[in-house]
């Protein structure tokens, strides 16, 4: 009990103090495990040959992350995925695993030994590339759907090669091999083997065993009918019973019961827990309760990955590594450039844009955690050899650790670049002027511009995202391409004529830049901008806009005018408490605004605290009048 309390408190000391330096560095959180685990494990070796264990036991978090991810995708999104998940996917693992096998091959491997090193470096790294994507907001790019689909379909791909790997076995392989610990002072692949078969023997329990192919076959696609169904027909009533019994952690427990049940299920059928569990949010991704099981979820699958993360810092063997420096890190970045190449080119095919491009390329680029499942198995099944083994999985393990340096080099390449498609294609021509300039046409331009062409008003919108301008004459409404910060381009639509201007564009920087120019040009335009946020409509405001909307402000003030009419206020009432409330934010937001400093942060700019900290209480004594007025009025009511 000793030794496992303390080896659970270097764990959770390690990625306590090393995640936030990584964030706070900018390199993020999975860098941050990766570093804490090397840190722990052969640095100071705080740890040691119970990170196998704890790897496989770790992994459990990428399942959890694919249900999750599943929940956010429903059943129509996943078809319309089906071309990528078939062409993309499909091509990145053949091309890949025929290069890389060709490569071994040249460098004197055997046949059979070359095919499992292209099998174990076609894939990827799930738990990596899906953590960083959401953790930068990049899972709704067109590279983050990309990506996504690859490492599906690589999930998928494991089931055929585990089967196909016993048929390169090389009879009597291991047969001098011990289980003790190697000489580098970790786990050597001897150990492994036998952790393996230790595995296989726990999971002896299987529902298609000695079963004829269409046997498996039918056991198989009944398995996947049955989890579906359960999740169409079962999830409602079985959430309803234990929601009376009025217990929040039995919403956990049911959570975490339908995740481990049904990688159980998979692993019954010979199939992969991740993909099970995937299935099953995507068939959840409708429900109700989807949120619930999100919620509940999260912080589990949060904690197994950056345990997965530190363990594969902690198993890097870097008395290997030392041994031929120049070796090991030449085979990693030869595997990482020939994925690079294939994906560069798949991407090309497949005509991504120029940050997706570069996203897809290079987020893809390593090898992943599959990788280790596949050198433990293909020792275990005498397909390769302990030495080459124990190379294999430090390469892995080192070019996960360099995936988030590619990251941040993403970002780099990101920042000196924009979109192909919007690159190549010029400005369109503009045909005609109207009284109203659109800047911007995401959903809150669209709305602006659908109540105004109700009104019976022309618009003349411009927005650079060519998918938006092309979506929206498909539906119709008239709009063109074009940076709407170019000074040529506003010009070209009418800003000397116009009266009208509304900045709906998502950029802040860009937003705050075109009402400046607009202003300067044309003192007497009325300019209506779209606010991220407060700071945001300061900014504006100096730059000469004349109306000012919070994106997400006036929805609020309509959600808690509902609040109130279910809390006993008539409509009128509600009504009028959410008016007095706009009233006084608004001035309260001007004062303010005086008070702002550019490049000062807020909290360190002292007037405006103090300011802010006085104008809220007045808010409050404003609204408790309010309040106070309105039950006089009805207790005199009560008493005629």
């Amino acid at each position: 009990m000793e030794s496992f309390l303390f080896q659970a408190t270097v764990y959770l000391v390690a990625a306590v103090v090393a995640v936030p330096l990584a964030s706070r560095l900018g390199l993020g959180s999975v860098l941050g495990y990766l570093m804490a685990g090397i840190v722990i494990g052969p640095v100071l070796g705080l740890v040691g040959t119970e990170t196998e264990s704890l790897q496989h036991f770790a992994e459990f978090g990428v399942v959890m992350m694919l249900f999750i991810i599943g929940l956010e995708l429903e059943p129509k999104s996943l078809w319309k995925m089906r071309h990528k998940l078939l062409g993309l996917g499909g091509a990145q693992v053949v091309v890949t695993m025929g290069l890389i096998a060709g490569g071994s091959y040249a460098l004197g491997q055997p046949v059979t030994v070359a095919l499992a090193i292209g099998m174990i470096f076609a894939l990827s790294s799930t738990a990596i590339v899906l953590q960083t994507l959401s953790e930068k907001g990049l899972m709704q790019t067109g590279g983050g759907r990309s990506s996504f689909s690859v490492l599906l379909t690589q999930d998928i791909a494991v089931i055929p090669m585990l089967a196909l790997l016993p048929l390169l076995a090389v009879p009597g392989l291991h047969a001098d091999f011990s289980d003790e610990p190697d000489e580098h002072g970790g786990v050597g692949s001897e150990a492994v083997i036998d952790t393996v078969a230790e595995d296989h023997a726990e999971a002896a329990m299987s529902l298609v065993e000695g079963l004829p192919g269409w046997g498996v076959t039918l056991m198989t696609l009944g398995a996947v009918a049955g989890i579906i169904l359960m999740g169409v027909f079962a999830t409602r009533p079985v959430f309803r019973f234990v929601h009376r019994a009025k217990l929040r952690e039995l919403y956990t427990a049911l959570a975490l019961l339908i995740v481990i049940g049904i990688a159980f299920v998979m692993t019954l059928v010979g199939l992969s827990p991740a993909l099970g569990t995937f299935l099953a949010g995507v068939v959840l991704a409708n429900s109700e309760f989807r949120h619930e099981l999100e919620s509940d979820i999260e912080p589990f699958k949060g904690l197994l990955l950056g345990l997965f993360f530190i363990t594969v810092g902690a198993g890097i063997a870097f008395g290997i590594f030392f041994e031929a420096p120049g070796t090991i890190l030449g085979l990693t970045l030869a595997v990482m450039l020939i994925k690079g190449l294939v994906l560069y080119l798949l991407s090309l095919i497949f005509k991504m844009k120029g940050r997706d491009r570069w996203l897809f390329t290079l987020g893809l680029a390593q090898a992943g955690e599959f990788g280790f499942v596949l050198v433990s198995f293909s020792l275990q099944t005498n397909v390769l050899p302990p030495e080459l083994g124990e190379t294999l999985l430090l390469i892995v393990a080192l070019s996960m650790l360099l995936t988030p340096l590619f990251f941040i080099a993403y970002e780099q390449i990101s920042k000196r670049l924009t979109d192909t498609a919007e690159e190549d294609r010029p400005a369109d021509t503009i045909d005609e002027q109207n009284p109203i300039i659109i800047a911007g046409i995401g959903r809150f331009g669209q709305v602006v511009n659908r109540m105004l062409q109700l009104a019976g008003l022309r618009t003349t919108v411009l927005d650079h995202d060519l998918d938006t301008i092309q979506l929206m004459r498909k539906f119709g409404f008239k709009s063109f391409f074009g940076d709407p910060s170019r000074p040529e381009l506003l010009h070209a639509a009418g800003l000397q004529t116009a009266r009208v201007l509304v900045v709906a564009m998502d950029d802040d920087e860009a937003a705050t830049a075109l009402v400046e120019y607009a202003r300067r040009v044309r003192p007497d335009l009325h300019i209506v901008a779209r606010a991220r946020d407060r700071i945001h409509v300061y900014e504006l405001y100096r730059a000469g806009a004349d109306d000012i909307v919070r994106e997400l402000f006036d929805s609020s003030l309509r959600a808690g005018r509902y609040v109130l009419e279910n809390m006993g206020l008539s409509e009128y009432e509600a009504s009028e408490m959410e008016k007095a409330f706009f009233k006084i934010d608004r001035g309260a937001l001007r004062d303010l605004a005086q008070l702002w400093r550019p490049g000062v942060p807020v909290v360190q700019n002292e007037e405006y605290i103090a300011r802010a900290k006085a104008l809220n209480e007045e808010l409050e004594t404003a609204l408790v009048n309010r309040y106070d007025t309105r039950r006089t009025r009805v207790e005199d009511d009560d008493e005629d």
